[in-house]
């Protein structure tokens, strides 16, 4: 299982300083939606430029226009993009064809979608890479919230995946064994004290 810091900062400067700090235990780097919106495009280019052997992961959440929004994030370093799943197919399709054309990919992330297994299973078909089981920040701040409609989606859809939303040292193993491709960390990592440590200990509890 791979191990992918997401990155919810605001500004390129400090997400080059906790890339730099952590990437020797990820592989995968996340530029997250409200980095990009604040530093634009330019943010993707620096962080592949400076880690050119990670992955780059641009969080843009498209919902349309998939084939030129992808198109611009591959052309700035980006390696993998997100497409909304509630978007229609053929935005799905339209960033499919740019990451085909860029040898690159494109991940559909699910978040706010109802029956997430069979999404995953329809996006599957229209090319994505993999899909992602994501709750966001506004979902784990509701009372009673947990990982386990996650995984049990995961473990159901039966297509690679990554979870994101709350994964931290103490569930991260439980990402592993419901089948997980990537599990995805942000406040567990640029939240702590000592990222670099958190992410040690992260990819340590990864058997």
């Amino acid at each position: 299982m791979k191990l992918q810091v997401a990155i919810d900062l605001l500004s390129t400067e400090a997400a080059l300083e906790l890339a730099g700090k952590v990437a020797e235990y990820v592989d995968i780097i996340e530029l997250g939606t409200p980095l990009i919106k604040s530093e634009g495009l330019s943010a993707i280019t620096a962080i592949k430029e400076a880690h050119p052997d990670k992955i780059v992961f641009a969080d843009l959440k498209t919902m349309d226009a998939g084939e030129l929004e992808a198109d611009i994030a591959f052309k700035a370093g980006a390696d993998l993009v997100t497409v909304l799943g509630t978007a229609d197919d053929s935005t799905i399709a339209g960033a499919v064809k740019a990451a085909k054309a860029h040898n690159k990919g494109v991940v559909v992330d699910l978040i706010s979608v109802a029956d997430k297994a069979s999404r995953a299973k329809e996006v599957r078909a229209l090319g994505a890479k993999f899909v992602e089981m994501h709750a966001g920040l506004d979902e784990q701040a509701k009372p009673g919230f947990d990982l386990n409609g996650l995984l049990a989606a995961g473990e159901e859809a039966r297509v690679p995946f990554s979870v994101a939303g709350g994964v931290n040292l103490t569930t991260i193993a439980s990402v592993q064994r419901a089948g997980a491709d990537v599990a995805v960390v942000g406040g567990g990592i640029y939240g702590a004290a000592d990222p670099a440590l958190a992410a040690k200990e992260l990819r340590a509890a990864i058997v």
